[in-house]
């Protein structure tokens, strides 16, 4: 059982907060990353939101109002959403090797920071945030609100995924009582998308690979697709559930191409019933028994026979 009133305790204690969240950034580590920042800064700890990609557009909603702040010298190093140092991205490196706290919901988490605040039963960080600030009778004002219903609704997929708790129902309740607009949050997370986006969701269905008699589905999006479509990588959240809407799959595997000149694959598995960290973590990935993330660098066919033997053997 994570000890909130500790780590509401330490959150206060500090004199400035470098939030860091990882690469390739998604709603949750982006909605605790700018809920804590809003929060601290509210209690007049100055305290700035870093990401290696940057905030995506799509979060403008809980990040208009956000422009960086000076911090003191001797600011603490805080991450979010993050099960390891290595997915924090090339420009933020440097603090890998000294982070002094952890907020993290993932059970493949690698407890690197000096304070680890990690419970792999939470559905998103964001609601380990929201019920340390409910614990210590905090008031969440309306932004802070949003930024974490958003996080929470989107790593259980609008509350539809395994991951899914009655804490984080209870939770979203508490928001909307805030006064969040729930159905607005839900509207831009799931049902908009771009012209671009909506081509790609189209090719990537179009070529889509079934392996184990049809137990196995895999996507893949390309670089050449990205540039042709004239769409932001940020656009692509999402496109990993796709593979598992097929009749009668059972893993479902989302490849994306790495920038660049590198070969090789940035690999979303996702599952129904079998342990999808444990396909990613034969790669050097990790993540949750029903999303789970890695990066293979080979080529696309190589990728994908070594990706299906592996869920194979597990199926």
């Amino acid at each position: 059982m994570l000890d909130l009133k500790k780590l509401h305790k330490m959150l206060l204690g500090l004199s400035g907060a470098r939030i860091l969240t990882h690469k390739s950034p998604d709603g949750d580590c982006i909605g605790a990353g700018l809920a804590l920042c809003y929060w601290l800064r509210a209690k007049g700890i100055p305290a700035n939101l870093l990401n290696s990609d940057g905030i995506p557009n799509r979060y403008s909603f809980i990040a208009e109002g956000y422009s960086p702040v000076e911090l003191p010298g001797d600011s603490a190093s805080i991450s979010v959403d993050l099960a390891d140092t290595s997915l924090l991205g090339d420009s933020l490196e440097e603090y890998a090797g000294d982070i002094y706290l952890s907020v993290d919901h993932h059970a493949s988490n690698k407890m690197f920071a000096k304070n680890n605040f990690v419970d792999g039963s939470m559905s998103a960080a964001c609601l380990i945030v929201y019920e340390m600030l409910s614990s210590a009778g905090e008031e969440i004002d309306s932004l802070v609100a949003s930024c974490l219903y958003t996080g929470i609704a989107t790593d259980t997929g609008c509350f539809r995924f395994e991951n899914t708790t009655p804490e984080a129902h209870t939770a979203a309740a508490g928001l909307m009582r805030l006064g969040v607009d729930y159905a607005g949050i839900n509207r831009l997370m799931f049902d908009v998308r771009s012209k671009g986006r909506l081509i790609a969701e189209q090719r990537v269905i179009s070529g889509m690979e079934l392996f184990g008699d049809g137990r196995i589905a895999v996507i893949t999006v390309t670089n050449g697709m990205i540039e042709e479509l004239n769409i932001d990588r940020t656009e692509l959240e999402g496109l990993a559930s796709i593979p598992l809407c097929v009749e009668g799959a059972r893993v479902g595997i989302t490849l994306k191409q790495l920038e660049g000149e590198h070969e090789g694959y940035k690999v979303s598995i996702r599952t129904i019933d079998i342990d999808a960290s444990l396909i990613a973590s034969r790669f050097g990935g990790g993540g949750h028994i029903r999303a789970a993330g890695c990066q293979i660098e080979k080529s696309r066919e190589e990728a994908v026979r070594l990706l299906v033997r592996e869920a194979s053997a597990l199926l």
